[in-house]
């Protein structure tokens, strides 16, 4: 069983930086794909990112240039380096885990297993 709990959100300004973590328990963890998601009030669950057990990634097209997720290996721990923040990046972001490949699939919710609890992030204009 895979376990894992974003943390790090907070209240942020516009242009401001947060830095988000995921430790992963449980399971093969250097093989997963992992990915971040964010989830505004009434809104869909995004895609933000993901990143393979050998540090391959991939962004959204809103986040590319500002957003980095990385890969502790080591820790069993990946974070989200979030700079420039923008009002439109407020929501409960969440980490996930797919045994899946990282491609155009692996951006959707649905691709993942397991979830994390999410924590908020609110950046203000």
């Amino acid at each position: 069983q895979v376990q894992l709990t974003a943390s790090g959100g907070g209240l942020v300004q516009t242009g401001d930086s947060l830095r988000l973590s995921c430790p992963i328990f449980g399971g093969s963890r250097s093989a997963y794909v992992m990915g971040w998601f964010r989830q505004a009030p009434g809104k869909e669950r995004l895609f933000v990112g993901a990143i393979t057990g050998t540090g391959n990634t991939m962004y959204a097209d809103s986040v590319k240039g500002r957003f980095t997720v990385s890969r502790d290996n080591a820790n069993n721990t990946v974070h989200l380096q979030m700079n420039n923040l923008k009002p439109e990046d407020t929501g409960v972001y969440y980490c996930a885990v797919t045994t899946g490949q990282l491609s155009i699939a692996t951006m959707a919710p649905r691709a993942y297993s397991f979830w994390g609890q999410g924590t908020q992030v609110t950046v203000s204009s």
